[in-house]
């Protein structure tokens, strides 16, 4: 196999002097997130608001899991995704049709209220799985160190908030001012150029992801339809029955939904833990990976209320007024890709200098903790709110700075730590479990949210906050026994060594913030 290094010599990754292949990721990740964000800032609101306006007209109750209940089932399909790219279509392929399956999905949502808005959804869920796991995988295939991996993941954030500052500023102005529509329809805008661009810029990456690591042979192939049939048999079954007894409404679609993302991730681990081309030596250090793809799923569960309980917070118990015009509620959704973008260049340079030794558990540590912090601060603002008074938006700013810190750091880690466990074929399959474990989080947050109609607020923010605190504080403990478990034994090599014919990417490159 021919090298698949785009650029022979090595080429700083800085933000005004980017590699060719480093570019066309950093801007294709950008806009991809606009409309992931955008739907974060506005689908709740858009589920609440009336018809007459425009919306869905869903109570609180509902419109609230709505949007876990959509995150979780795309992290569930982003391990079919994962697969796709490892054994289907190859990296690339699955990220151009992704991109117009995306652009689909958002010209659906952007029709008036019925079918085609849940139509939208799924299919926006559907490209979201193809989409996430495959571009995490190129970028991993595409860098050599871990190191220097991990500060490039970190830096990819900067273009990603860009798009998640913009995004909720841009259609939540034009959803909550103009109509939902307007929204919907620059996210699809957005999904086209995403495409247009992947499209036009396969000779940046050589032969990286150009085809299938470890493509179906005639016998795995007929075993994948059979088994899609059955899967899709079932799933229009169980839709028919629940539509025949009258039951087919959104709350039992969020229940089904919850009850798939708790179930897959552990029937996706099963699977992949019994995959044949893997080593005893790789299954060990998948047994071990187990603990990051769960604190991954709590991280992921907590930062979920950022676009439901916290969001309807600042609509309902923030004093928006400035200068005599109120804020609209989802621009508070712009706070966290603001401090991320501020973020992003600090933590890509000083990642790689934190906990050398224990890297994967201690980094994991501090986003838990800044994530656990950040609740136990609601608990009093929801407190203080509790008491009638409008409260000021300073405290969620606060709880988004951390919110913002944390997701660096857990993403960039998890990420990158997932590139050194298993063989580069692989790869994507992988990224799709992590992804299928953070939609764990997903579904599990759409439901223990409905707690928090159940028992005061602030206790709701003060259990959780001490959960993950406890749990991030538990990484510490265990941080020498992750490590041991997680590394390489004597002549296994490093990840994709025993491998033959392995695509390697360009040399290790120093990553800076320009």
């Amino acid at each position: 196999m021919n090298s698949a290094t785009p650029h022979p010599s090595a080429e700083p990754v800085r933000l005004r002097a980017m590699p060719r292949w480093y570019a066309t990721l950093f801007s294709t990740d950008a806009l991809e997130r606009f409309g992931f964000f955008g739907m974060q800032a506005v689908l709740v609101l858009y589920a609440s608001a009336p018809r007459t306006e425009g919306g869905l007209g869903l109570p609180i109750g509902q419109a609230a899991p709505l949007f876990g209940a959509w995150i979780g089932l795309m992290f569930m399909l982003s391990h079919f995704g994962g697969w796709c790219g490892d054994r289907v279509l190859g990296q690339r392929r699955a990220l151009t049709s992704a991109a117009f399956l995306g652009m689909v999905g958002y010209l659906l949502m952007a029709l008036p209220v019925g079918i085609q808005t849940v139509l939208g959804l799924i299919v926006l869920a559907v490209a979201g799985g193809l989409f996430k796991p495959n571009h995490q995988a190129m970028i991993n295939l595409m860098f050599s160190d871990a190191r220097q991996r991990e500060a490039g993941i970190s830096l990819m954030y900067v273009g990603v908030q860009i798009s998640a500052l913009l995004a909720p500023l841009i259609t939540g102005y034009l959803g909550e001012r103009v109509h939902w529509r307007l929204g919907f329809l620059v996210a699809a805008l957005m999904m086209l150029l995403c495409g247009l661009r992947l499209a036009n810029s396969g000779s940046r990456f050589g032969v990286v992801g150009a085809a299938p690591a470890r493509p179906l042979d005639i016998r795995e192939r007929a075993v994948a339809r059979r088994r899609a049939t059955i899967g899709l048999g079932v799933v229009l079954a169980a839709t028919l029955v629940l539509w025949w007894f009258g039951a087919l409404h959104l709350l039992v679609v969020v229940a089904l939904i919850g009850i798939a993302t708790v179930i897959a991730p552990f029937l996706g681990f099963a699977a992949l833990h019994r995959d044949p081309g893997l080593g005893s030596g790789d299954r060990r250090r998948l047994r071990a990976f187990l603990v990051v793809f769960l604190g991954a799923a709590l991280f992921w569960m907590m930062n979920a209320h950022a676009s439901s309980l916290l969001n309807l917070f600042a609509r309902d118990h923030t004093d928006r007024m400035v200068l005599g015009w109120e804020v609209p509620a989802s621009w508070l959704q712009s706070a966290t890709p603001l401090f991320i973008l501020m973020l992003a260049p600090v933590i890509a340079a000083a990642l790689p200098r934190i906990g050398r030794r224990n890297n994967v558990a201690v980094k994991f540590a501090i986003g838990l903790v800044l994530m656990g912090g950040s609740f136990l601060l609601m608990s009093v603002a929801t407190s203080l709110a509790s008491m009638g008074a409008l409260v000021s938006p300073g405290w969620l700013l606060v709880v988004y700075l951390a919110h913002a810190g944390g997701e660096i750091v857990i993403a960039s880690v998890s990420i990158a730590a997932a590139a050194e466990v298993l063989p580069t074929q692989f790869t994507s399959r992988l990224l799709g479990l992590l992804w299928l474990f953070a939609g764990l989080g997903g579904g599990l947050g759409s439901g223990v949210v409905q707690l928090a109609q159940l028992i005061p607020e602030p206790l709701y923010y003060l259990l959780l906050g001490s959960i993950t605190t406890g749990v991030g504080l538990c990484f510490v403990l265990g941080r020498r026994r992750l490590t041991r478990s997680l590394s390489r034994g004597r002549g296994e090599g490093s990840a994709g060594s025993t491998v033959p014919n392995r695509p390697v990417g360009p040399p290790p490159t120093p990553i800076g913030s320009g």
